[in-house]
């Protein structure tokens, strides 16, 4: 059978007695602790504060140290009179309330100028005390500026009546021609440099070398003594001590300290919980939806094939989508940062991208252009750019964003679209020689037979043996005939071919000589009388020469066509030109004697394929009206008040001539 070991009383006891004492100490132990902590913080503090209001001090001095230089070395250079010198030491008195006067001395301590409200010296008297003499011959030795040791202001000892003054020595090169000398009230020292908030709290003194006050301030009493820092103000020339007094006792120890901190920690703990899990679930869903639309940003940049490019303001690119990078051939790791010359740019134009790049940086752009981009394999591609100014949230300018297009299918079409303009205009060309072949045929016949009678007969007199100068009239007609004949085939070969646009400086009356014979054969055929009314001095215009005269053949022709049931009389066509000097423009008028145009005909005249021929086509005025305006000009019809019809084209003048 066990036995029960039991222990002893003591040490029964001596484990919880231990445990309670541990935790009784633990209890006094962490108050007292805590309030070891807050003293030691309070100290600390105090210390910050006093090196703080003593750096305040110092830096305040400091700044009338450099005034003082500046205004000794103007006045050792000579470059100010001495009410220029008055006057600056008023603003040194403005700009610090410490700072009590300024004067200059000269090297035997007599004022030679003084801050307004300075008390004169009696005449050949010195105005400096033993301390200052003793500071400025300090000065003069070290040529360094010297702080006196505080004295009374007129033999008054009260701490509020110390004064201390700061010597700053002038040479002319080596030659020392006196002092400029700063007094500082030491009491105004301390109100002005120390803040309110710290006089509150704590009694604020100036000490010389033997602990003497020499200043105090205290807006809350006398210090305990408890919390004391001493701070030297390091002087040049004078010993002066900061000391701060806190007012402050030592913090008591309170019974329910720990109990309230760790309630009042519990608390704030929880609340700060709940209250970071607020933040966090509001970041996160931020989060989230910023990265939504980053993503739905990003797919939106990648399926435009508009190309976006943006630059900052040296022209540095920043950013640039896939449809950029893809437009010109060069990833976006290359583009982004890059500076002025861009890779893509094309080296014949190099001068445009330079002079568009220095109206940029100028602040200037231009907000829509077209030009040229070159991608790596040579191949070149035009486009056109819209840039707009890009502004940050605070309304600044921060750089240019650039939507660029592809304009290559648009250019094509516009070639495509030029070519068969030309194809539509040599057919026009076609079908009107087809509408006047049978009066071709008709001309040409007459100088063919012509010739060939010429021919006959000078082959006749060959025969019978006549005189060989019976053949030189014979021949002379036919080869007439000849030039005759070879001049209509040369009219209607030069109308008909096929060439490029070409815009050149050229008279009208030349321009109408080139197809007279057309014109005059379609007139003879019709019995139409034909008037020429051109200037000599018509100015030349600036026009593609094959282009106007298609339109002055149409033109005269519907005008001879237009007549055919009028009495033979009255059919004449007139071709009118002359000058209008405001416009810039030479103003042409085909008019006929015809029948007129109705109204309903009247506002489809102009119409693609609308034609009151049964043969035509219906693109012969069309074709006219897109002729002129491709030059710049108009063609409109109206009535003829004889009867018939007017037709009236412009084409502006060559080389801006009058």
């Amino acid at each position: 059978m066990l036995k029960r070991i039991s222990l002893p009383f003591s040490i029964r006891w001596l484990l919880p007695v231990v445990l309670v004492l541990l935790f009784v100490a633990i209890v006094f132990w962490l108050p007292w602790q805590a309030r070891q902590l807050e003293s030691n913080e309070r100290q600390e503090q105090l210390i910050a504060d006093t090196l703080w209001v003593e750096q305040s001090i110092r830096f305040q001095l400091g700044r009338h140290e450099e005034s003082l230089r500046g205004l000794a070395n103007e006045i050792a250079a000579g470059h100010l009179a001495p009410a220029d010198v008055q006057q600056r030491m008023g603003r040194m008195l403005k700009n610090g309330a410490e700072l009590k006067s300024v004067v200059q001395v000269d090297s035997k301590g007599r004022i030679v100028v003084a801050s307004e409200g300075t008390p004169a010296s009696p005449a050949g008297d010195a105005m400096l005390g033993s301390a200052a003499l003793a500071a400025q011959d300090h000065a003069r030795r070290t040529h360094t500026p010297v702080y006196a040791e505080p004295e009374p202001i007129g033999g008054d000892a009260a701490p509020d009546a110390l004064k201390m003054d700061l010597l700053f020595p002038i040479y002319r090169g080596d030659q020392w021609i006196g002092s400029l000398v700063a007094t500082f009230q030491l009491s105004s020292l301390l109100d002005e440099m120390v803040p309110w908030w710290f006089a509150q709290d704590n009694q604020i003194s100036l000490l010389d070398r033997d602990d003497k006050v020499l200043a105090r301030r205290s807006s809350a009493g006398p210090g305990h003594g408890v919390y004391t820092h001493k701070r030297a103000l390091d002087l040049p020339g004078a010993t002066i001590t900061l000391m701060t007094d806190s007012v402050k006792s030592e913090p008591k120890l309170l019974p329910n300290l720990l109990v309230g901190s760790v309630i009042a920690l519990s608390l704030a703990l929880l609340w700060s919980l709940f209250a970071l899990w607020g933040h966090i679930s509001r970041r996160l869903a931020a989060e989230g939806e910023l990265r939504q639309q980053m993503t739905f940003r990003t797919a939106m940049e990648n399926s435009l094939v508009t190309g976006l490019r943006a630059r900052d303001l040296e022209g540095r690119i920043t950013y640039v989508n896939p449809a950029f990078c893809q437009m010109v051939g060069y990833p976006a790791e290359e583009l982004i940062g890059r500076s002025p010359p861009m890779p893509y740019w094309a080296p014949d134009v190099m001068e445009e991208y330079q002079h568009r790049l220095a109206n940029v940086l100028a602040g200037s752009v231009t907000p829509e252009f077209e030009t040229l981009f070159q991608r790596p394999d040579g191949t070149r591609i035009p486009v056109l750019v819209f840039e707009a100014p890009l502004v940050d949230k605070e309304g600044r300018h921060t750089g240019y964003m650039g939507s660029i297009l592809d304009i290559s299918d648009r250019k094509r079409m516009e070639e495509l679209n030029r070519q068969h303009q030309e194809k539509l205009q040599a057919s026009a060309r076609l079908a009107t020689m087809g509408e006047i072949a049978s009066m071709l045929a008709h001309e040409l016949n007459q100088p063919l037979a012509a010739i060939s009678s010429y021919t006959t007969g000078a082959l006749n007199i060959l025969a019978r043996g006549g005189d060989a100068g019976m053949l030189k009239p014979a021949l002379e007609q036919a080869g007439a005939q000849a030039q005759r004949a070879g001049q209509i085939i040369r009219s209607v070969h030069e109308f008909v071919k096929n060439r490029e646009s070409e815009r050149q400086d050229v008279a009208l009356q030349s321009m109408l000589d080139s197809i007279l014979v057309l014109i005059e054969l379609q007139a003879r055929q019709h019995h139409v009388s034909l008037q020429i009314e051109i200037p000599e001095l018509l100015p030349l215009v600036r026009a593609d020469r094959l282009l106007i005269e298609q339109v002055l053949l149409n033109l005269t022709r519907n005008g001879i066509e237009a007549m055919a049931d009028v009495q033979p009389l009255k059919r004449v066509l007139r071709v009118v030109a002359e000058n209008d000097p405001l416009a810039g423009m030479v103003v042409v008028q085909v008019i006929d004697n015809g029948h007129g145009i109705p109204q309903d005909v009247a506002e489809r005249l102009f119409s693609p394929f609308f034609s009151t021929k049964a043969e035509g086509m219906g693109m012969g005025l069309n074709i006219c009206r897109t002729a002129i305006e491709f030059h710049g000009g108009t063609l409109t019809h109206r009535d003829n008040p004889q009867g018939g019809t007017i037709f009236t084209f412009t084409l502006p003048v060559a080389g801006g001539a009058q």
